[in-house]
Parts: C-alpha cells; structure tokens; sequence
C-alpha cells in the first residue's frame, strides 16, 4: 500500500513486551520511529536495536507528558502515526503527583493530553491514531462518569476496565472532532498477551499472565506486535475502518464491545471533563 516515505512513526510502550515488538517488526521499512518509555535503559536498549530515536516520559507525571510533545513537535515537522501503547494494571489505589488516580492517568489521561497536543504535527501529516485497548473494556468495567477517579469504590481491575474503556470512548470523540481534519483513529484490543503486563499489580490477573497454564490461553508478544503493527501499517478505510473498536485484526462483534462505546453523549462528556482533568479547553 502507498505511504508518503519515510513516515514518522510515534510509538509509547515501546520499551517492552507488544510495543517492542512492533518497534522490531517496523524496523528495517524506511520509516523514522521515534520510541518513547518509561524506563531509558529499556528504551535506549530497544532503540539501538532497531536503530530509532527515542524519548523517555513517565505518564505518571502530566508535565513529563507536556515536555514529551514539545519535544516530539521540535524534532519532526509532522507525525503520521501515533500510536498510544503505553498503559498498565496496578495494585492499591494510588494518586499522581498531578492529584488522579494512577491507572486513569497512565492509561488514559496521559494518551488524551499527548494526543491533543500533537494535533498540529497529525494534522500536517494527515495521521493516524491508533490507540491500545483492551477487551476488560468490557470484561471488567463498571464505568461512572462521576466517579472517574475511583473515589467511593477501586479495584485494580476494574480500574483498568474502566481506563481502557475511557480510551475507546476518546478514539470516538477524536473522529467526531478531527476525522473531519484527515486526522484517522482506530481503536484494538490486542489480544491477551504473554508479557510483563501485571506485574506492578496485586490483582489475580498478575498470578494469571504467569502460571504454566497461561501459555494456553495468551499470545505471543510477537503476535501482539504484528496486531499493533497491522493498524500502523494499514490504509485507514481499506484495511480498517476509523472510528471503530476491533479484536485483534477483526472488527469487534457486540459481544464483545462495551454498550457504552456507543453512547454520544458519554463520548462528549468524557472528552470535557479529560480536558478539564489535563488543564485543556475541551474544544
């Protein structure tokens, strides 16, 4: 398929387990990836294997974040593909030195500000979106507008299904606010993946993504890659329709997708009060 070339490819999570290994399997196909994780020795690891660039940010921290995309405007004169892969399950509820609750932050808030930062460089590159989500959007969510922040009641579970249903609401939002700029969105869950997910988490999915049994039921972080890469790679209304949640490669049947991703009035709620939380005009 055609792409102007060399694309410039942003790619957060890309330190390890699916990020990676889409960072290795674009390696070689005249692109400029631009890896961005939490950790630089991991980070700079991958990128010297794949011969990219690469940027550090913790998510944890929304000024690390503002600071990312000053960066990353500096450094390209436009993005064609960001793909927001960095995210996480946690243990006990805890609050970020911006005063949200982690998983939310992580997984969420952060993608939406980095997101709507970029927006000129997406524009000027006609771009892709394509943002990392999970089927415990619909598995473990019990989403509450007013109680984003997991206030009256947290599990990490639940905290994650809800951040990661918040993300498929937000690639709705940014298709009825700048599909009409050429900017491109898509949503996918990736798969159950055999990688380091989990671990900084006390929830049972920690012990689930390490038993023996698990190589059953998950997929190799290699798979999970190609998954990812599928998206970048692909031509937005050909190989995958914008504004569209899928499993795997596959556009998600009802059965698996939340109601809730298609409720309008949630997808603008949710986009104001995301900006409200990062400190942006919702418009």
């Amino acid at each position: 398929m055609t792409h102007r070339l060399p694309r410039t490819i942003v790619l957060t999570g890309a330190s390890d387990g699916i990020g990676a290994a889409a960072a290795r399997q674009l390696a070689g196909n005249g692109d400029r990836l631009l890896l961005v994780g939490r950790s630089r020795e991991k980070t700079a690891a991958v990128a010297k294997e794949v011969a990219s660039e690469y940027f550090v940010a913790d998510f944890a921290e929304l000024d690390q974040v503002r600071d990312l995309a000053d960066r990353l405007i500096t450094a390209t004169d436009g993005i064609d593909v960001l793909a927001n892969n960095a995210g996480g399950i946690f243990g006990r509820r805890a609050v970020t030195v911006d005063g949200h609750e982690k998983t939310l932050q992580v997984n969420h808030l952060a993608p939406f500000l980095l997101t709507t930062l970029l927006l000129d460089p997406l524009r000027s590159g006609q771009g892709v979106v394509v943002n990392t989500a999970s089927s415990a959007a619909r598995r473990l969510a019990r989403f509450d507008i007013a109680d984003l922040e997991a206030e009256h009641s947290y599990s990490p579970n639940t905290a994650y299904g809800n951040a990661k249903l918040a993300d498929i609401l937000f690639t709705r939002g940014l298709h009825a606010r700048h599909g009409g700029d050429g900017i491109r969105t898509v949503a996918f869950d990736p798969g159950n993946v055999r990688t380091n997910f989990a671990s900084d988490s006390t929830s049972i999915l920690r012990l689930a993504y390490r038993t023996p049994l698990s190589r059953l039921f998950l997929i190799s972080p290699e798979k999970g890659g190609a998954n990812l890469v599928f998206f970048v790679d692909g031509e937005p209304g050909i190989t995958w329709q914008p504004d569209t949640f899928y499993t795997e490669t596959a556009p998600a049947g009802p059965h698996r997708t939340n109601p809730l991703v298609h409720d309008d009035a949630l997808v603008d709620e949710l986009w104001h009060r995301s900006a409200e939380m990062v400190g942006l005009p919702a418009d």
